[in-house]
Order: structure tokens, then C-alpha cells, then sequence
């Protein structure tokens, strides 16, 4: 069947200058195209401005008040209310939604998937000139005025990576070189790659609603990176794949190496005093934040199975063994001359040695362990 909704192309991006200029070419590529913007600057105080318009005049220029000033009530009260409306009124035109600097686009996806939007596609524009500078940096958004609530404790680096990654398109704003493109591809392997100038080739109709955001990739059976230790342009890439968990006391010893080397890292582990939970890795920025993934399949009985999605299931049974189950750590590091082999050395001294593997889970649990109280009720949550 034909799907008559207008096609929503979503733009991020953390330089506004650069987001704008790419919104701009590609109005002027396809005139009948609609541009809808959100001015931040007072969400705090729960004021919005939203702008929509063409490449040749303004359509409108509104300013909502939300009851509480945040990202996600500004996308459920403003942004999503304005894509259904501006799309049952301009059947005919296709919609660009271009998102302030700190706005993360799975926030987006996970808001409009709800509604019945066409998302055509995600393209995330990369100005060149700061990437290097953001990815390495230490600091938060509030440090550059762009944190969207008072508990907005992201750190710069960490968004970044997360708009690179959710991606089906990145583009490349600004001067061009070999490392650049190097880092760009090893950080979203998975997505395309387009110049500033090729504004017509953003809108392809990528997006796939079933590929999950970076937290639950390898639980569904995505890749995560790409192992390529030698590297090129001072970039390199690893993986890190293992059955037996880590000991909670040597892995936390530990953090402080991992995160410091690697510009990015992110995937799912497991943790012998936690035996029951998935653990999501994301660092960045040398922070590093752990997340509850939920309950390892082979935690669950198996009439709580169909919590899961069908690709996770899948997953799962090509590659479940006879006694971890699906329980398993998949790793992806990239940063600037990486010494692989010194970083895959680290990760394996924080395994369970045959004597402690035999110790089993209750044995596991009477370990002290520095992570207890960090993801609390694993069997409650939905897989």
C-alpha cells in the first residue's frame, strides 16, 4: 500500500550554524519543502518559539508556554502536535524538522513513533572545524549554556556521540580531511556518509523504525563498531566479546583506564554479582554512564519471553549457550591510536577465572561488589 503521510526528515546536529546552513540548502533544493524550528533559548523558563516556513517565506511564528520547561514535554506538546498538523494540512509537502544542539534524535524517534509519523530519515550534519574538540571534551552543556533543565547533567561529548550514532546519514560540514572521515565512519559504521553540497541525497527514506537506539543494538543482534586495531589516520576501532562476566571489584578498578583511553565506548556487559541484568556501556568525554537493560532472557521464565522484541528473541537463539544463556558482553571502543592490545588484556583480567567461574551465581552475589544498588529490580523490568 502507498503511505500517503508527508515524509518528516529529521535534522540534528550540535553546531547551529552548521544545522542551519544544511536546512537551508536543502530548502532551496526542494521548494515545496516545509522547515520547522524550535528556538530553546527560554525553555527553562517553559517558554518555546517554534518557526515554520519555506525556502521563500516565514509560515509561522509562534510562541507556546509549557506547563514544565523541559525537551521531552517540548517534543510531546509542541513539536509532535505541529509535524501531525503541518502534515494533514500540506498533504503534499514533506516536512523537515531541524533540532536544536542539545536535542538527542532517538528522543525524537521514540516520541513520533507513537503518533503515526513518517520519519523518512535521520541525518545528523557533523561540522568539522569542532568535532575533534567536542568529542574530547570534558565539560557538560551547562558549561555552554545549552543544558535543557536544571538536572541536565550531559556532558558534551556524550550528546555528540549520541547524535552520530543514531544517524542513518551523516554529514560533513566544513573543511574535509582523511582523519575526519575516518573517525566519522568508525563512530556510525552503519550510516551514510554525504558533503554539505550533496543536499539532495539526505532525504532517502532510510530510517528503519525496528533498529533500536545505541543501548539495546547488540541485545537485538546489531553490530555495535567495527574491530579494526590497526586503524588508518591514527583512528582505530575494537571489539570486545565475551561468555564470562566480569569480576565487580576488578572491572571497577578498572574504569578509570578504559574510559580515559577511548573517545567513545558503548555496548552490554555483565557482572557476576549481577548475574540477572543486561548492563548498558556508554562513555564518553572520560565519563562513563551504566544502564539497566533489563533481565537476561535466560533470567526470565519462559512465558515472560514475549516481553522482548522478536529480533532480540532471535538473537538470543543463534547464539545461546547451553549454560549462560544469552547473558554476554559485547564492547565497542574508538578513539586515536588505541592500543588494542593492552585494552583487550585489561578487559580480560576482569573476567572470572575458571576458579571463580565455578563458584556460581550464589557464590557470585556474596562477592562485595562496587556496582550493588546500581540496577535494582532487573526481574521487574520488561526484557
Amino acid at each position: 500500500m502507498t503511505d500517503l503521510r508527508p515524509p518528516v526528515t529529521v535534522l540534528a546536529g550540535f553546531s547551529p550554524t552548521a544545522t542551519a546552513a544544511v536546512a537551508q540548502r536543502l530548502l532551496v533544493t526542494d521548494p515545496t519543502l516545509i522547515l520547522v524550528t524550535h528556538d530553546l533559548a527560554g525553555l527553562r523558563d517553559g517558554v518555546v518559539r517554534r518557526t515554520v516556513r519555506t525556502a521563500g517565506r516565514v509560515l509561522e511564528d509562534h510562541v507556546t508556554e509549557l506547563v514544565h520547561g523541559c525537551v521531552s514535554c517540548t517534543l510531546r506538546e509542541d513539536v509532535l502536535p505541529a509535524l501531525v498538523r503541518l502534515g494533514r494540512s500540506h498533504p503534499d509537502s514533506g516536512l523537515l524538522l531541524a533540532l536544536p544542539p542539545a536535542v538527542e534524535p532517538e528522543a525524537v524517534a521514540a516520541v513520533c513513533s507513537t503518533a503515526g509519523i513518517r520519519l523518512d530519515s535521520f541525518v545528523t550534519v557533523v561540522a568539522t572545524d569542532d568535532l575533534i574538540d567536542d568529542l574530547t571534551s570534558t565539560g557538560d552543556l551547562r558549561e555552554r549554556g545549552l543544558h535543557a533543565a536544571a538536572n541536565d547533567d550531559r556532558a558534551v561529548a556524550e550528546v555528540v556521540c549520541r547524535q552520530i550514532e543514531f544517524a542513518d546519514t551523516v554529514v560533513a560540514w566544513g573543511p574535509q580531511n582523511d582523519q575526519i572521515a575516518a573517525l566519522l565512519h568508525r563512530l556510525a559504521p552503519w550510516a551514510a556518509y554525504a558533503h554539505e553540497a550533496d543536499a539532495r541525497l539526505l532525504r532517502t527514506g532510510r530510517h528503519d523504525p525496528a533498529v533500536p537506539g545505541m543501548p539495546g543494538r547488540a541485545l537485538d543482534g546489531y553490530p555495535i563498531g567495527v574491530h579494526d586495531p590497526a586503524g588508518e589516520h591514527r583512528v582505530t576501532s575494537m571489539l570486545f566479546r565475551s561468555r564470562r562476566p566480569f569480576h565487580p571489584q576488578r572491572l571497577h578498578d578498572a574504569l578509570d583506564d578504559l574510559t580515559s583511553e577511548a573517545v567513545r565506548g558503548r555496548g552490554q556487559l555483565w557482572i557476576a554479582g549481577q548475574p540477572d541484568t543486561a548492563v548498558c556501556w556508554e562513555s564518553a568525554g572520560g565519563g562513563l554512564l551504566l544502564g539497566n537493560l533489563g533481565p537476561w532472557l535466560a533470567a526470565l521464565p519462559r512465558e515472560r519471553w514475549d516481553e522482548a522484541s522478536d529480533l532480540r528473541r532471535l538473537a538470543a537463539d543463534a547464539s545461546w549457550d547451553p549454560y549462560y544463556g544469552d547473558r554476554a558482553t559485547a564492547l565497542c571502543f574508538v578513539g586515536f591510536d588505541l592500543d588494542t592490545e593492552a585494552m583487550t588484556a585489561l578487559l580480560t583480567g576482569c573476567l572470572l577465572t575458571d576458579a571463580e567461574l565455578a563458584e556460581g551465581s550464589d557464590g557470585w552475589r556474596a562477592w562485595p561488589d562496587p556496582f550493588a544498588g546500581f540496577f535494582p529490580d532487573a526481574l521487574s523490568k520488561q526484557a
